[in-house]
């Protein structure tokens, strides 16, 4: 531990005499400064012992200047060596130093100043290698409890007894993992200590102390709304009844844009164990994007061959169950959908808490998420956390089924709701196009792209409308009129654009059995 003025006067080596009334401070000394100038701020940072003989302190004038300037500096002492030039210390010198509080202690001829110096170097030393062996050791814990079974919440644990603060960690603005304080220690046992009562120095590194084990949770209402950005300044966060807790907030880099935060509870100082635990947490969630991309490719080209009909019956529920779906159950399929330049994230996006339980694929870049019926949290929850980690996202929930088939059901349930735009879409029955897109040997999107790329090309080359007419006109009921007011167009107008489109297609929209032909070809076209 470093040394204090009070240490080294108690150092029989040395035989220093405390003079004055000044009590000695308890702050640490952090140099020995040697100097015979008149002003010696130049030359001290603060925190040091001043040692002079006080050659040039011929003055009571002198003297009490010199006092005053060292004081100013943030020394915690004058030494004063006599013998040399003055036999005692000076009384102008003492009474200044008694006046601004400043401690000083005479030094005794045959004691050198290189003596003092030395005494409080070794103690430096030892204690900057003390802080050495404990932040190995604790890189050591923290590097055992990541690896171990408990994984980012025992990490996290090892961290909040290190530091005796709460810690969580956010990404994508959900806690992901977290950690409390020890509690107090427990009463002084009456008979013969056990193992768990021992203190905290006498366990292994690795043992959780406190109330709280390594990686128990915090109240949820304890822990800050959304994962901050960058290094910035601490906020209040209310914690119920023990009132706002402010925390100190620092960024973990992952190599992507997630805003990945490690929150610590005020009151934080800097440690040199909080950035050993920064690069641990950056590896361990590398790592936990890459094989969450690697996983979800697997599972997704699993998942479009059973959607797509090609994988099915007893070989699709062996597969199927060896992905952690048992098909026996009732299942619902929920797909993510971002906008098109989101995707990437989508193969490395954590879920938040509670969405941990079914399979995740990517099928034609969208997240699909089969969910065990009963168990499935609240969509809208997972819509918010999607909306929060910054992503223009739509999700389909379809109904829930059994068997690999029913997985097929609710997969185009879901990506049919998908259609009405909304952050959460809900499927309802299916439509008579889904169900034929669900049987993979009919070729209905080469049927649409046959029937609408006459109208797609025109629509290119002269900005004719003729494919939003149509729509319109179907959705409608094949009403002119409505379509003219809705498009804020003349009625002939319609008609017109109506014939360019028999001419073009073949189809006539006012025919029934042709209607049908269109109204499908704009379902799948807008499917997908």
């Amino acid at each position: 531990m470093a040394i204090t003025l009070a240490d080294l006067l108690s150092d029989p080596a040395l035989g220093l005499v405390g003079e004055g009334r000044s009590e000695p401070p308890a702050q640490p000394i952090q140099w020995v400064a040697v100097t015979e100038l008149e002003d010696p701020r130049p030359f001290l940072n603060g925190a040091e012992v001043v040692l002079t003989t006080g050659v040039r302190l011929k003055t009571g004038a002198a003297q009490r200047a010199f006092v005053r300037r060292a004081h100013d500096a943030g020394a915690l002492a004058i030494g004063f060596g006599v013998g040399l030039t003055h036999r005692r210390i000076p009384a102008a010198l003492l009474a200044e130093a008694d006046a601004v509080g400043l401690p000083a202690f005479r030094v005794p001829y045959e004691v050198p100043f290189i003596a003092i110096g030395k005494t409080v170097a070794d103690a430096l030393s030892a204690d900057h290698y003390a802080g050495l062996e404990d932040l190995l050791e604790g890189h050591a814990v923290l590097a055992s409890a990541l690896l171990g079974a408990g994984g980012l919440s025992a990490l996290l644990g090892e961290l909040a007894r290190m530091l005796g603060s709460d810690v969580a960690l956010f990404q994508y603005g959900a806690c992901i993992a977290r950690a409390s304080r020890p509690g107090p220690p427990a009463p002084a046992p009456r008979t013969a200590p056990t193992a768990s009562s021992l203190p905290a120095s006498t366990l292994p590194a690795s043992a959780p102390t406190g109330d709280a084990p390594a990686g128990g949770a915090l109240p949820t209402s304890a822990l800050p709304a959304s994962a901050p950005t960058g290094d910035a300044p601490t906020v209040d966060t209310p914690t119920g009844d023990a009132g706002p807790v402010s925390w100190h907030r620092l960024p973990v880099a992952t190599g992507l844009k997630d805003r990945c935060t490690l929150a610590i509870a005020e009151p934080y100082g800097r440690s040199a164990v909080v950035d050993y635990a920064q690069s641990l947490i950056s590896v361990e969630l590398t790592n936990r994007a890459r094989n969450r991309t690697g996983a979800r490719t697997a599972a997704g080209q699993l998942l479009e061959d059973v959607v797509r009909g090609t994988l099915s019956g007893a070989e699709a529920a062996v597969r199927l169950a060896s992905s952690g779906i048992d098909t026996t159950l009732r299942h619902s399929v929920l797909i993510v959908d971002v906008a098109s330049g989101q995707r990437r994230a989508l193969r490395t996006l954590p879920l938040p808490d509670g969405w941990d339980d079914g399979a995740t694929g990517l099928v034609d870049d969208r997240l699909v998420l089969v969910l065990p019926a009963g168990a499935t949290p609240d969509p809208a929850g997972l819509s918010r956390y999607l909306h929060g980690a910054g992503l223009t996202a739509r999700i389909g929930v379809g109904g829930t089924y059994a068997q690999p088939n029913g997985l097929r059901w609710s997969y185009f349930e879901a990506r049919e709701a998908l259609q009405r735009g909304q952050p959460l879409n809900v499927a309802d029955r299916l439509s008579l196009t889904s169900l034929l897109m669900a049987s993979a040997d009919v070729p209905l999107a080469d049927l649409a792209a046959e029937t609408l790329r006459p109208l797609e090309a025109f629509d290119d080359s002269h900005g004719a409308g003729l494919l939003t007419t149509l729509q319109r006109y179907l959705d409608l009921d094949g009403s002119v009129a409505a379509v003219a007011a809705a498009l804020d167009l003349h009625r002939n107008t319609i008609r017109y654009r109506l014939q360019q489109v028999v001419t073009l297609t073949g189809y006539d929209p006012a025919v029934t059995a042709d209607r049908v032909h269109l109204y499908l070809a704009l379902r799948v076209r807008a499917l997908g």
